[in-house]
């Protein structure tokens, strides 16, 4: 039965880790604060900006941190990605199931088209949203209600991600939610957000897609 198919970018179709934690300790050298931890780093990978700088530099400087890091992130930071090993096999398998496949992602809008375009997986989807600019939407389940709204009718709704943030949103919008330990979050995260499979590795993602719309 096709449906319609969610995926996150960050951390579920590519690896942000070298370009976003670059951009963040670009932000905070400007703004006069030390470097985080790697640790700290590892868990920026996933939850919108708006959530990570305030525990860095307090509500007060965080607009001007966001301005900063997507300094950097506009000019080099975006490049600094990786596509996950299989990916794209990934990918065309589910559309020849006859899915219609979507990004769902809090990065800004324009930031993910250009990453999605760049890397060669724009072909597969259908649709690319995301954030705006000043935040709104930043929120997972904001954004799935949003692009639930803006899409036709369908049988069945997946959403995929590797943090909580995204099997939230899935069951605040009655999507299926899976996971994928692959990425960013551990299997303890997604199995307490309510991850319904979770898939160790791309190749994964296929068999749990047609399970679910079985």
């Amino acid at each position: 039965m096709p449906g319609h198919v969610y995926f996150d970018l960050d951390g579920t179709l590519t690896d942000p880790y070298e370009g976003i934690s670059r951009c963040i300790i670009y932000a905070l050298e400007r703004l006069g604060f030390a470097h985080p931890g790697d640790e700290f780093l590892h868990n920026c990978m996933g939850p919108p900006l708006y959530e990570t700088f305030p525990k860095i530099v307090g509500e007060a400087l965080t607009l001007s941190a966001v301005d900063l890091y997507r300094e950097r992130f506009d000019e080099i930071g975006w490049q600094e990605n990786v596509p996950y090993d299989g990916i794209l096999d990934v990918l065309a398998e589910v559309k020849s199931a006859g899915h219609s496949l979507f990004v769902a992602t809090s990065k800004p809008r324009i930031a993910a088209g250009r990453i999605v375009e760049h890397f060669g997986l724009a072909p597969y989807f259908d649709r690319v949203f995301g954030c705006e600019l000043d935040g709104t939407r930043s929120n997972k389940a904001d954004l799935l209600r949003y692009a639930i709204a803006k899409n036709p009718p369908a049988p069945a709704r997946i959403m995929i991600g590797d943090r909580k943030h995204d099997l939230i949103g899935a069951a605040a919008t009655g999507m299926h939610p899976v996971g994928v330990s692959y990425g960013y979050g551990s299997v303890a995260e997604l199995e307490q957000a309510g991850a319904a499979s979770i898939a160790k590795t791309p190749s994964e993602i296929p068999g749990i897609v047609d399970n679910a719309f079985s």
